[in-house]
């Protein structure tokens, strides 16, 4: 048998374990409960596959149908559900307490792009040896992303700290992608 099918469970044909049936045809109409032998004779005669749609009745119901395409059509719906959802995943970004001015803004630059498309930002002060004994320097990070990202970030509680990790949670204040104007150039 193969995988897919094992995994959704779904018996079709010779795999269909009932006795007597409720058969569905092509179109949709009701053919009545036929044993399971007659169901699939009907299949074969007419070059489809018997597909059990619902095993947990009395009788089960099967359906007539090409399970190939059938197949296709499903991954292509959830292929198509995936890409339409845009889900507000989080995104890390981490700092150290002692880092310089303008690598900070590299990573401010990089959650202003992230918030932008929509993400949430976590940013993570991740403190080594003697360095966290002075806090401060890790609050005072965070509070510079803060205000650097408030015109478009808005915070989702407060700073917390766990062990040698202190971290910071930025949520998109608009979902809405932020385009840059485009200038035109007269030549």
């Amino acid at each position: 048998m193969r995988k897919d099918i094992v995994k959704e469970k779904i018996r079709i044909n010779r795999w269909i374990r009932a006795k007597e049936v409720r058969l569905i045809g092509e179109t949709g109409a009701q053919l009545g409960v036929v044993p399971i032998e007659k169901a699939l004779q009907i299949a074969s005669e007419r070059g489809l596959d018997l597909v059990e749609v619902a095993s947990s009745s009395v009788p089960p119901v099967c359906r007539l149908l090409d399970y190939g395409r059938y197949r296709y059509e499903q991954t292509k719906k959830e292929r198509k559900a995936r890409k339409g959802q845009r889900g507000g995943g989080l995104k890390e970004i981490r700092v150290r307490p002692r880092m310089k001015e303008h690598d900070l803004e590299t990573k401010i630059k990089i959650a202003r792009k992230l918030l932008g498309g929509g993400d949430k930002v976590r940013f993570f002060v991740i403190f080594r040896g003697r360095e966290i004994t002075h806090p401060e320097l890790g609050l005072k990070l965070l509070r510079k992303a803060t205000d650097d990202l408030k015109d478009i970030a808005a915070l989702d509680g407060t700073p917390s700290s766990q062990g040698r990790i202190m971290s910071l949670v930025l949520s998109p204040t608009s979902t809405k992608q932020i385009k840059k104007p485009v200038v035109e150039e007269k030549v």
